[in-house]
This record gives structure tokens, sequence and C-alpha cells, in this order.
């Protein structure tokens, strides 16, 4: 980290010349900023880290997620900051959804559109204190990831369930989150107590689980009810 007497030294990594000429200007003339490297080649980055002694590293990396039309920013984000232990943004000139989660996995601490130019100064000396808030950009784009994440995992899960189980096995369920006893089931599909409860037992061995309400309450919340598993068998 940098010490509160001297500059914040960044490094800049665009593959835009424009951007990266704009950048180094505006971001070279503010107080407190120093920059000490940038490039447009992935390649000079890591060229460099394999050449950086300790003591001009980077307190902080402005990485360019797309390089050369990939998401190589992203990959070269974790190997800068395991190499220099710098606090490293990402830049954009897009809202790339689907690269910003994989972004702050590889150790980046913050995201920020690069038309948003005016407040690198600030987000810049609040990573080098070790501060930054993430910015409420990148905190939205985080969550509708994991939403879309836990969306994901909810359907492998009741596919996995629906795999596991029969058609009958799915109608006993559903009749027991409805509050019918075993007795009542064996009434109302027309078998024994006994297939009833050989049905329970199959259920929770396959599923691993304890108890049938159990069961019967993991199936409604995936959603595995409502398809008329609960009528009368014929």
């Amino acid at each position: 980290m940098a010490d509160t007497d001297s500059s914040v030294r960044i490094w800049i990594v665009e593959d835009d010349p424009d951007w990266l000429r704009g950048l180094k200007a505006y971001l070279g003339g503010q107080n407190g900023i120093s920059v000490e490297f940038a490039s447009d080649s992935p390649e000079e980055v890591r060229h460099r880290l394999e050449s950086e002694d300790g003591r001009s590293a980077p307190d902080v990396v402005l990485m360019d997620i797309m390089l050369n039309d990939v998401p190589e920013g992203i990959a070269l984000a974790e190997e800068t900051a395991s190499a220099t232990g710098a606090r490293v943004i990402m830049l954009t000139s897009m809202e790339e959804k689907e690269f910003i989660f994989r972004s702050f996995q590889a150790g980046a601490i913050d995201y920020q559109i690069k038309s948003n130019y005016e407040t690198l100064p600030e987000a810049i000396r609040q990573a080098a204190r070790r501060e930054a808030p993430i910015s409420a950009a990148a905190a939205e784009r985080m969550r509708e990831e994991f939403r879309r994440l836990r969306r994901l995992e909810r359907e492998f899960e009741a596919h996995k369930m629906r795999e596991l189980i029969t058609p009958s096995e799915l109608q006993l369920l559903e009749l027991i989150d409805q509050g019918y006893s075993q007795s009542q089931i064996a009434d109302r599909l027309v078998v024994s107590i006994r297939t009833v409860k050989n049905h329970i037992n199959s259920i929770l061995k396959k599923l691993r689980l304890g108890g049938s309400k159990d069961a019967a309450r993991q199936a409604k919340e995936m959603g595995l009810f409502g398809s008329g598993n609960g009528e009368k068998k014929g």
C-alpha cells in the first residue's frame, strides 16, 4: 500500500490507444497519483511482472476487461494481484455483465465504467488506502450474478431430484405435502399401507433425508408439484 506521504503508484492496462493516452494524461495530472506503467499489451504486462523487483510495484492497477477483443484482463488481473499485491480495479467501456463476477473471483476489488473517468482518481485513492467500497454498478452486477447462479443451482437440484424419484413417488410426496396420513394415502391411491411405507423408504434413501415431510417440502420448494401428480390414481 502507498505511504500517506507519497503518491499512489498505478499501472494502466488498456488496449484502446486513445483511452490509454487519455487515462494516462488525465490520471497523471492528478495530485497524489503517479502513473508508473501503461500498456496495451498483455505480453508486455507479463514481462513487467516477471522483472518486477518490488521496489516499483504498483499500489493500484487499472485493468481493462477486454484486451484484444477477449476477456484476457480477467486472467491478467489475477496474475498481477498475485505477483504485486496491488489492488486491481477493472475497467470497461461496456457493461459486460457475464465478466464482472469472474473479475472479482480473479481478485479485482472494484469495477468502473471508463466513460466515468472523473470518478477514477478517488476510486484509486480509496483502493490504495484499502477502504474502497464496491461501486454501486459492480454491486448490482454481482447481485445479478448470484441470483443467476442460485437459479441454475435450483434448476440443477430440481432436475436431479426429478431423475431420482419416480412419478408415483412424486405423487405420494405431493399428497404428504397436502397433509394426508399414510393410511389416507393408501386409501386414495388404492394401495396397501406397506406399499406406501416402501415408497417412502425408497424416497428417503435416494434423497438421503430423514423424514417424508422434509422430502415433500424439498420437492415443493423445487417446483415439482402442480402437474397433476396429486390426482387420484385411476
